[in-house]
């Protein structure tokens, strides 16, 4: 009997098995921390505390063929609780009619301001380009499908005004459309997995990445790091990397809500999801032997959470090829899988992720009432999600390395159905 494959194989699925659990707990404990230091006797979201100063804001939307949401977003900025503000929407070559109803928003929305762009060149360009038309030093970017609670601004322009080395602030995303399962298995997502892990990650150090969509910055940390890379699939995840390797701090803000659409179709979120691992993956290869310089040891532990989580993904993968091949040949019994249905360990794992689940939901009843009804579909969650992401990690690795490095343009995302 080879003891040392068996030895192997042991440790591979004890890896597979303890990852997710420690993981789970880790996101919890600096979760709960978080909300009992910052967030359990802070204001509401809709009566944030009165600002010594208030001042000038630009805010950015950058827009490619957003016909069907562009006057929703427009007309909830300017509803913004915030005295002194202007709004610049960046058309970026857009080929259906968001030129025109642009034009016609400048008429009924006195803040407003268009850019129009020539030709598609990306959302890290039109940002690029929305700054330069900025009077202000301090921006708040938004996604031209997102619509915005009244008092987003002035909940994340305080952190700027606040902390001279904070360079950026990230709001907290919530799902809007509701009406399918899919729908609402990621309202629990937002709120358990990426609500808990950025408490967890700005309580243990730094943030993997800003949520894109609901943003603010400061002009000078921006241009301290040659702002956004058009280069780049995600342009949030790598600005936010060279933003903390700089030396800048990144905050989140759960006070700052923002509502979005979310795909609702396995395509659409397939699409969606492999374009975030293909931007970790790019990050990773493009700035990973940088963060292991002692400057930059406060990134170590999103460096080793990100490359622990694709090590899961490979994991995962090898014993479900090993599964497979047992199938339809011997394999030696240290590589045996009998079965991929849940055993007294898919037992523990739900009860954890259920119990991840329970307490994020505990914490966000605060910024959304009715979390609770929730908390049902959510039980679906590791079976989809869990699978989803590991096959999109998988995918991701290759496929950034063989791909051929050009310029990052825009492509049309499944919103799925509004609520």
């Amino acid at each position: 009997m080879d003891w040392s494959s068996i030895a192997w194989t042991r440790w591979l699925f004890n890896f597979a098995f303890f990852y997710p659990i420690v993981m789970a707990f880790f996101w919890m404990t600096g979760g709960v921390y978080y909300y009992l230091r910052r967030e359990r006797k802070a204001p509401r979201p809709d009566a944030p505390p009165p600002m010594a100063q208030t001042p000038f804001v630009s805010v950015l939307v950058p827009c490619f063929n957003e016909e069907d949401h562009i006057v929703s977003t427009i007309t909830a900025l300017s509803a913004q609780a915030y005295p002194d503000f202007e709004i610049i929407a960046i058309d970026d070559g857009s080929s259906d009619r968001t030129r025109e109803l642009l034009d016609a928003l400048v008429a009924d929305h006195p803040r407003l301001r268009v850019v129009h762009l020539a030709q598609n060149q990306g959302k890290a360009n039109a940002l690029r380009m929305g700054t330069l038309a900025a009077a202000s030093d301090y921006l708040v970017c938004v996604d031209s499908d997102a619509t915005l609670d009244p008092h987003a601004v002035r909940w994340m322009v305080g952190h700027l005004i606040d902390g001279p080395r904070v360079g950026a602030v990230t709001g907290n995303p919530r799902i809007r459309n509701r009406t399918t399962l899919m729908g609402r298995m990621q309202i629990g997502e937002f709120s358990a997995i990426i609500g808990l892990i950025k408490r967890a990650q700005r309580t243990y150090g730094r943030l993997f990445t800003i949520s894109g969509v609901i943003c603010a910055f400061r002009r000078t940390a921006l241009h301290d790091v040659s702002y956004w890379s058009d280069r780049m699939v995600t342009e949030d995840i790598d600005i936010s990397w060279r933003l903390q390797m700089a030396g800048w701090d990144i905050r989140y803000e759960p006070n700052a809500l923002c509502w979005i659409l979310m795909p609702e179709t396995l395509r659409g979120l397939w699409s969606q999801r492999l374009r975030w691992a293909c931007g970790g993956v790019e990050v990773l290869l493009s700035h990973g032997r940088d963060v292991l310089a002692w400057k930059k040891r406060r990134m170590w532990g999103v460096l080793l959470e990100y490359l622990l989580s694709l090590a899961w993904a490979y994991v995962m993968l090898t014993i479900i090829v090993l599964w497979l091949v047992g199938l339809f040949a011997p394999l030696p019994p240290a590589w045996q899988v009998d079965t991929l249905l849940p055993r007294w360990h898919g037992v523990v794992l739900a009860f954890v992720c259920m119990l991840q689940f329970g307490t994020s939901l505990m914490i966000e009843r605060r910024y959304e009432t009715g979390m609770a009804r929730h908390f049902y579909w959510v039980i679906w969650y590791p079976i989809a999600f869990w699978m989803l992401g590991m096959f999109t990690a998988v995918v991701a690795f290759p496929r950034t390395l063989l791909r051929r490095r050009r310029r990052a343009v825009w492509t049309s995302p499944d919103r799925g159905a509004r609520a």
